[in-house]
C-alpha cells in the first residue's frame, strides 16, 4: 500500500471530474473504491469532502489516501452499459474521429438522466470510448423524444470548443417536422418570448414554455426572446405538411411551442399539441389518425459547425428514425426532395 499523497491538479487537467482524473492517475483503482473513498471522506480536494462528480480546478489539492500498488489487489473492471445497450449505441455512430463523435440519436432516448431517467446516452457513452481512457462528453442536448444528430467530444479540448460553439451560436442546426395543417407564409420566421411555465409533482414533472408576445417581454419575469425559422416544404392538402425549422435561439422546447404558438404543432405532441385532438386541416390537432404512428415527428436532421481540431466547416445529416420515415413513405415524400440548406434566401 502506498502512503497518503497530495497532488496538485495541473495545467490541462482541469475542469473535469473527480472520478476521470483519479482513474487518470491511478488507473489500476475501479470506480466502486473511488466511490467508496468519496463517501468515507478519505478523497478530498482543498481539504474538503468531494464527491466522484466534483470538478477540477488547475491548483487545487487532491488528498489521495493509501492505495495498492498496481499489481497488489487488482479490481476487474466492469462494463456498466449492457452488451445490448452498448450494441444500440454504437449502431447510431454516424462519423467518429479523434476528436467527436456523431451519433443519430434515437427518439425516445433521453440525453441527461434526470427525474425518473434512468437510461440515457450520457449513462452509455462509456460504451462509445474506442479505446480511449475517458467517456466522450456530452456538449449540447437534444429532447428525449426528438431524434437525429447529436454531438459528443471527446477529449476535454474539443468540449471545451464545442461548448463555446455551441453558447455563442456558432452553429447551424436544421430541423424536420411534420406539423399540423399548412403554415402560411410558406417561408418565414417566428419571434417571440417564452417562459416557462410550472409543472406538477416535487421536482416540476410536465412543466412547458408558454409563448409571450414580444411586447410584453420586458413585464413578464422570467421570459426570454426565442427566433425560429421556418419553410414548408411539401403538404397533404390542407391537413399536415413537412417544415424544415431552423432554431437562431436555444430556449427549452423552442421549436415545439413556436409551431404550436402558430396554429400548426409538431404531430404527436402531446405537450403543446393536444395529441388527443385530431387534426381535421386547421391545425391546433397533432394528431393526423390513421396509420401516422402518434410518435413526436421532430428530427435533428443536420448540424454544422467548427472542427474543434481542424478549425475546418463541417456538416453532418442523420436519417429519419422509422416512425417518420413511414410517415413520409405514406405521404409519398423521400428524404432527397428536401434541399439540404432551404433558409439560403433569408441569410
Amino acid at each position: 500500500m502506498s502512503g497518503v499523497q497530495m497532488i496538485t491538479v495541473g495545467e490541462g487537467d482541469g475542469d473535469q471530474r473527480l472520478d476521470r482524473w483519479f482513474r487518470r492517475m491511478f488507473p489500476h483503482v475501479g470506480q466502486g473504491r473511488i466511490e467508496k473513498m468519496c463517501r468515507k471522506g478519505e478523497l478530498r480536494v482543498d481539504g474538503a469532502r468531494a464527491k466522484p462528480a466534483t470538478r477540477l480546478e488547475v491548483g487545487q489539492q487532491v488528498r489521495i489516501p493509501p492505495l495498492p500498488a498496481p499489481g497488489e489487489r487488482p479490481e476487474p473492471v466492469k462494463s456498466r452499459v449492457s452488451d445490448a445497450d452498448a450494441k444500440m449505441i454504437r449502431a447510431c455512430v454516424l462519423h467518429r474521429d479523434d476528436d467527436i463523435i456523431v451519433l443519430n440519436k434515437p427518439a425516445g432516448l433521453a440525453v441527461q438522466g434526470g427525474s425518473g431517467q434512468t437510461r440515457h446516452v450520457d449513462g452509455l457513452s462509456e460504451a462509445l470510448r474506442f479505446g480511449n481512457d475517458e467517456n466522450p462528453r456530452l456538449v449540447h442536448r437534444l429532447d428525449k423524444d426528438t431524434s437525429g444528430v447529436l454531438v459528443l467530444a471527446r477529449t476535454r479540448e474539443a468540449a471545451a470548443r464545442l461548448t463555446a460553439a455551441f453558447r455563442h451560436r456558432n452553429t447551424r442546426k436544421i430541423y424536420w417536422a411534420l406539423v399540423a395543417g399548412v403554415p402560411t407564409p410558406y417561408l418565414g420566421e417566428i419571434k417571440t418570448g417564452l417562459v416557462k411555465a410550472g409543472g406538477h409533482g416535487a421536482r416540476g414533472e410536465g412543466e412547458k414554455m408558454n409563448v409571450v408576445h414580444l411586447s410584453e417581454i420586458d413585464d413578464t419575469p422570467g421570459a426570454k426572446r426565442a427566433h425560429t425559422y421556418y419553410a414548408t416544404l411539401y403538404r397533404v392538402a390542407g391537413r399536415a405538411s413537412w417544415v424544415a425549422m431552423e432554431p437562431v435561439t436555444g430556449r427549452t422546447h423552442q421549436l415545439r411551442a413556436h409551431m404550436a404558438g402558430i396554429g400548426h404543432p409538431i404531430i404527436g405532441d402531446g405537450k403543446y399539441g393536444g395529441s388527443g385532438q385530431e387534426n381535421l386541416g386547421d391545425g391546433w390537432g397533432a394528431q393526423l389518425g390513421g396509420i401516422i404512428s402518434k410518435k413526436l415527428h421532430l428530427h435533428a436532421r443536420r448540424l454544422s459547425f467548427e472542427h474543434p481540431s481542424t478549425r475546418k466547416q463541417v456538416s453532418f445529416t442523420a436519417p429519419l428514425p422509422d416512425h417518420m420515415r413511414e410517415s413520409w413513405d405514406t405521404f409519398g415524400w423521400t428524404e432527397d426532395l428536401a434541399a439540404e440548406d432551404p433558409f439560403e434566401e433569408l441569410m
